[in-house]
């Protein structure tokens, strides 16, 4: 995975836990990492705002992590620059690239296949110019 080396690797892992099974889909494991946001809705009233209460040991690993795949990956670096570019801020844009990475981490762990950088953001790509 990009961004992620021996000791954040293995932070990340650690406070994931073992169990295989305890994670029923990406998004329940976003939830606990404190990555996904939390949009509520009401009548004519709708907000999203981040997630406080979360694992703070492993919001911080996935932070270095997402801050670490800027330089490593294009594809995490492109979509960084898009959330950028939608005049999110700083953090938040992090907080949406981690995210993202973790979706792809749940998916590697699920299958039990190896990172790669085509098959985790090809429908992230932008259309090549002619």
């Amino acid at each position: 995975m990009p961004g992620i080396a021996e000791i954040t690797g293995a932070r990340v892992l650690a406070e994931f836990g073992d169990d295989p099974t305890r994670y029923a889909s990406a998004k329940a494991r976003k939830n606990y990492a404190g990555t996904s946001p939390i949009t509520r809705a009401s009548g004519k009233s709708h907000t999203v705002q981040a997630r406080y209460v979360r694992n703070n040991r492993l919001a911080d690993a996935l932070q270095t992590q997402a801050f670490s795949a800027l330089r490593a990956s294009p594809g995490a670096r492109r979509y960084y620059n898009r959330q950028r570019a939608r005049e999110v801020g700083y953090n938040p844009a992090l907080r949406q690239l981690g995210n993202r990475l973790v979706g792809i981490l749940h998916g590697c762990l699920k299958t039990r296949t190896t990172y790669d950088e085509a098959t985790a953001w090809s429908h992230h790509a932008y259309p090549q110019p002619a």
